[in-house]
């Protein structure tokens, strides 16, 4: 797994955001790193993607920030000019997996059925995304697709929640969970980085509990 990936895996919970201005970029990054969780998705949804992911960096330039529902390869080079990196798909897009694989970006394509799982596996992808989660058949049909792939993680994302957070984190297939719960474009937009705050700090306990319980498992 590369280094992206493993400090991806580290932290076991990934704030999806859609930043409408680049404004808030900077106070949204200092609530996640306060809370213990500095990294993020900063999808491509809004003009502002581009410019919240490089004021993210200019606040933060050790924080983790890739960039979410990336749909063509100039939204790939966009996004790494801004300081992405690593790049999230919500579906399996042959032409952006490739572009991204040959420039040696991180990149984590969507997937639901075994057939784009395959052509992951055919690309040497360690992880996929599995999206939308919770509306494609959530952990059965992680573990049901993951049974014949057995070196292929997930990073499931899709109505991923404080309380269902720890039954995917329990999944060995697993790496990290995509969640937008704590960090929704209300909260953002309303100015409640406090409230981020608080609520980034509840994923990042559930994933510190499951890990103690699976290590004390282990040993």
């Amino acid at each position: 797994m590369d280094k992206v990936l493993e400090r991806l895996s580290d932290f076991g919970v990934v704030p999806v955001v859609v930043l409408n201005r680049s404004e808030n970029a900077a106070a949204l990054a200092d609530a996640l790193c306060e809370a213990g969780l500095a990294c993020a998705e900063v999808t491509f949804r809004t003009e502002a993607a581009g410019e919240s992911i490089r004021a993210m960096k200019a606040a933060h330039p050790k924080m983790l920030i890739g960039a979410g529902t990336v749909l063509t390869t100039a939204q790939v080079d966009m996004a790494i000019s801004c300081g992405a990196e690593f790049i999230v798909a919500p579906g399996f897009d042959p032409e952006v997996v490739d572009y991204c694989l040959e420039k040696k970006i991180t990149v984590v394509p969507g997937c639901v059925t075994p057939s784009e799982v395959a052509q992951g596996v055919n690309r040497g992808l360690e992880v996929l995304k599995f999206f939308p989660a919770e509306q494609a058949g959530g952990l059965p049909m992680i573990k049901a697709m993951a049974a014949p792939y057995t070196n292929v993680k997930f990073m499931p994302t899709g109505g991923i929640n404080e309380n269902n957070l720890a039954d995917y984190l329990e999944c060995s297939k697993i790496v990290c969970c995509g969640g937008s719960w704590f960090v929704k474009s209300d909260l953002i937009e309303n100015g409640s980085f406090d409230k981020i705050k608080e609520k980034a700090r509840k994923a990042v306990n559930i994933v510190r509990s499951v890990r103690l319980e699976k290590a004390g498992k282990v040993g």
